[in-house]
């Protein structure tokens, strides 16, 4: 045992990554690799859960000393729902987060049963949510749905073929809009509004509790030791809040990842319906969650679509371009928008070009559009009063010094990032403390975190993003009624 790596795995919504720890909560090794998301049609957003495990498959070939491996741990994104027939088999591709399509099903549930929703789940139905995405699939795929014997989630059912056990923790539960979050239980009224029975989605325990172990067939398969515990997990967000450092009340967690996240411990629960509200894998501390749609897989985007050569080609050509992008402004609803409009018409945009306009100034105005919608999302927090008194950066985008420093000038405050903080580390920290590595999770978290560094804002960089806050909210605002379809009012004739 003293010689043994805790490994963490993190199913991402563009991909999955792996890290390796020693005992003493050192860092050993990392992978990861990225899997597809289809858009079938506008607005929607699939993946194939096969494409999970072969990616999975694939980072485990190319880690060294996996057979060392004494407790493994799983993180993943939310919302994932995995439909099983009655032979367990996957019965269609897993609507995710990003998919639009449920918005008359949402609008139907906040008519007839927003205050049931709300006082049961503590949150208002959004097409990001598990119960409106199944009631489209009753409505649509009638034939498909009445197979449905079971269902789990992303990391839940890599779980399953790994260990052959059915299962998920108390905060993936909460991410379904299924969960009685007074009761800790599965709701039968909520269900019901979906037509499923609760006896098809799985039994649901603690975070760091041992959920299955390694069979043969996945040790065959993967090259881990069979009979090593895998320990449950928990959601993205809760693992990188926690590996972060963020485990006391009034701690923000600033995330540039695929979607982008301002989330702010909570000694209590503190439900609102703008925003979104989760158990933490520390015990007694809660979160609450403003969220934009869409942050570094903005940059993925604008990658694919221009031909770039890569991240760090875009973020030198963005650092050519002066705070401000020479005016040009960028706009992240590439799929809609949550917090704080939760409004699935809204789309992305470029403004202000003009001739002169650079390749770094659509760069820059990509990364500063991403910030800006941060800081949209924490006006939300300052309505709530909720207190803040400091602020961590993590997520892919935080490794962008660049992107880093203008998102600690545009909230105009002190910004931490931790060394190693992303999901798939704060999995294998709970892994050890599952397999009693450590005696708690606040022991692992304080053992093993260091800070890369801490940034200042530059005052004068703040006060061109302070202006410029004030026009990204009016764009949004000129803009919003045109994606409705509402006519322009023109002036004259």
């Amino acid at each position: 045992m003293n010689d043994g790596l805790l490994l963490g795995i993190d199913f991402g919504t563009g991909g999955c990554k792996l890290t390796l720890l020693d005992l003493s909560g050192r860092v050993v090794d990392s992978r990861a690799g990225e899997y597809p998301t289809r858009h079938p049609r506008p607005g929607w957003s699939e993946q194939d859960p096969a494409d999970w495990y072969a990616v999975l498959l694939d980072l485990l070939r190319q880690l060294p000393r996996r057979n060392a491996v004494v407790a493994i741990a799983l993180d993943s994104y939310t919302h994932g729902a995995v439909l099983l027939d009655e032979a367990l088999a996957v019965i269609r591709p897993t609507i995710i987060w990003t998919d639009q399509r449920s918005v008359a099903q949402c609008k139907k549930l906040r008519a007839e049963h927003a205050d049931l929703i709300f006082r049961t789940a503590y949150q208002m139905p959004a097409p990001t949510w598990t119960l409106p995405q199944m009631m489209w699939l009753r409505e649509h795929e009638p034939d498909l749905y009445k197979k449905i014997r079971h269902i789990l989630f992303v990391k839940d059912y890599v779980r399953y073929l790994l260990t052959g056990e059915m299962a998920c923790d108390f905060i993936e539960a909460q991410g379904t809009l299924f969960w009685d979050m007074p009761a800790g239980r599965w709701s039968d009224e909520l269900c019901a509004l979906a037509g499923i029975a609760p006896a098809v989605l799985p039994r649901v325990g603690n975070p760091l509790e041992v959920a299955g172990r390694i069979t043969a067939g996945a040790a065959a398969a993967t090259g881990l030791p069979e009979g090593i515990p895998v320990i449950m997990g928990a959601s993205d967000s809760a693992v990188e809040g926690y590996a972060a450092g963020a485990v006391a009340p009034g701690q923000c967690v600033l995330k540039l990842a695929t979607a982008g996240n301002v989330n702010v411990m909570t000694a209590a629960p503190r439900p609102h319906p703008e925003t979104l509200t989760y158990s933490h894998v520390v015990p007694d501390l809660w979160y609450t969650v403003t969220a934009t749609n869409a942050a570094a897989v903005c940059q993925r985007w604008l990658r694919d679509r221009t031909g770039a050569a890569g991240y760090e080609q875009m973020n030198r050509a963005a650092a050519q371009s002066p705070a401000g992008a020479n005016g040009v402004f960028f706009h992240p609803y590439l799929m809609g928008e949550r917090s704080p409009y939760w409004d699935p018409d809204l789309r992305g945009s470029f403004t202000g070009l003009s001739m002169a306009t650079t390749p770094g100034d659509l760069n820059r105005a990509l990364l500063e559009g991403v910030a800006f919608s941060l800081r949209d999302c924490y006006r939300t927090i300052e309505t709530l009063g909720l207190a803040v008194r400091d602020f961590t950066l993590i997520g892919g985008g935080a490794r962008s010094t660049l992107w880093s420093q203008i998102v600690c000038d545009v909230f105009n405050a002190p910004v931490r990032r931790p060394l190693a903080c992303d999901a798939s580390f704060g999995s294998a920290l709970l892994a050890g403390v599952g397999a009693d590595v450590w005696p708690d999770a606040l022991s692992a978290v304080r053992q093993c975190l260091q800070y890369d560094r801490e940034l200042r804002p530059c005052p004068k960089d703040a006060a061109v993003y302070a202006n410029n806050f004030v026009v990204y909210r009016n764009i949004h605002d000129a803009l919003e009624g045109i994606y409705r379809g509402r006519p322009a009012v023109r002036k004259g004739t």
